[in-house]
C-alpha cells in the first residue's frame, strides 16, 4: 500500500459509508482493483478508516448529541446486538469474510435485489415516526438487530438500518439520521477492538497511512451526508439497489 492507495481508500470510504451500498464491500473491491493482497494491515485499515467518516456525523449532529441522554440511550439499545454478535464472531469475520470478494459480490447483489423488492412493496404508515426523539426502545432494538446482519461484508450497515427502520415505522429522513448516529458507537467499538488486537504489528508508516485515510474520509463524508439527506427528500432507495446489482455483475463478468 502507498499514499495514493490511501487517498483512494479515503475517498471511497467517505462517499460510501452512509449510502446503502456497503462501504466495506467497496473498500474490499477497491483493494482488488488496486491489486492489494488482503493482509492484516489492509483488513484493519478497512475497518479503522471508517472512523473518519463517523467523526463527520459527530460534527454535523453535535447539537443533537449534546442535547440530552435520551438519544444516547436509544443508540445504546440499538448498538447492543452488533456489540454482542461482533465480539463473539470477530475472528471469523476478519479471517474469512473480509478476505472473500465472492461474499461481498453476493451480498451486494442479493442486498440490492432485496432493497428494490422492499421498496416496491413498502408503504409508509400515516403515523410513521417523524422525529428522532420519538423513536421507541423496541424500534431502536429492531434497527440494531438489522444492523448486526451487516457484519457480512457487502450487506451495508446503512442499508440494513434503513430497512429495519422503515419496517419499524420510521420516516425516511428519521431512519437515515438514526443510521448516521448509530455508526458512532458501532464503528468506535469495531475500530477499538481491531486496533487493540492488531495495532502492535503496525509500522510507523502504516500509522501515518491510517491517519491520512482518516482525514480524507472525514472530509468527503461531510459532503456525502448532506447530499444523501437532499436525495431522500424526493427519491426512494431503488436506484441504490440497482447500482449494487450492476456492480456485482460488473465484477463477476468483466473484472478479474
Amino acid at each position: 500500500m502507498n499514499i495514493l492507495d490511501v487517498l483512494i481508500f479515503g475517498f471511497v470510504e467517505g462517499v460510501t459509508e452512509f449510502l446503502p451500498i456497503s462501504s466495506t464491500g467497496h473498500l474490499m473491491l477497491t483493494a482488488r482493483l488496486l491489486h492489494l493482497a488482503p493482509s492484516e494491515f489492509v483488513k484493519s485499515f478497512q475497518i479503522a478508516i471508517q472512523l473518519g467518516a463517523v467523526l463527520s456525523v459527530a460534527v454535523v449532529y453535535r447539537k443533537q448529541l449534546a442535547g440530552g441522554s435520551r438519544i444516547w440511550k436509544h443508540l445504546l439499545v440499538a448498538f447492543l446486538p452488533a456489540a454482542i454478535i461482533g465480539g463473539f464472531f470477530y475472528a471469523v469475520i476478519k479471517r474469512y469474510l473480509l478476505a472473500s470478494s465472492q461474499v461481498v459480490l453476493w451480498s451486494l447483489f442479493l442486498g440490492g435485489l432485496f432493497l428494490v423488492v422492499f421498496e416496491f412493496f413498502y408503504r409508509q404508515k400515516e403515523n410513521a415516526v417523524d422525529d428522532l426523539a420519538r423513536i421507541s426502545y423496541p424500534q431502536a432494538l429492531l434497527i440494531g438487530l438489522f444492523q448486526s446482519v451487516a457484519m457480512i461484508p457487502g450487506v451495508s450497515r446503512s442499508a440494513a438500518c434503513i430497512v429495519g427502520g422503515l419496517a419499524a415505522g420510521l420516516k425516511r429522513r428519521v431512519v437515515v439520521e438514526f443510521s448516521f448516529l448509530l455508526a458512532i458507537p458501532t464503528m468506535l467499538a469495531a475500530t477499538a477492538l481491531d486496533l487493540f488486537k492488531s495495532a502492535h504489528s503496525f509500522s510507523g508508516t502504516e500509522f501515518i497511512y491510517l491517519g491520512a485515510g482518516f482525514i480524507v474520509s472525514f472530509l468527503v463524508a461531510m459532503a456525502a451526508i448532506k447530499l444523501l439527506l437532499l436525495f431522500i427528500q424526493k427519491h426512494t432507495f431503488i436506484s441504490f439497489g440497482i447500482y449494487r446489482m450492476a456492480l456485482a455483475v460488473l465484477f463477476w463478468f468483466f473484472i478479474r
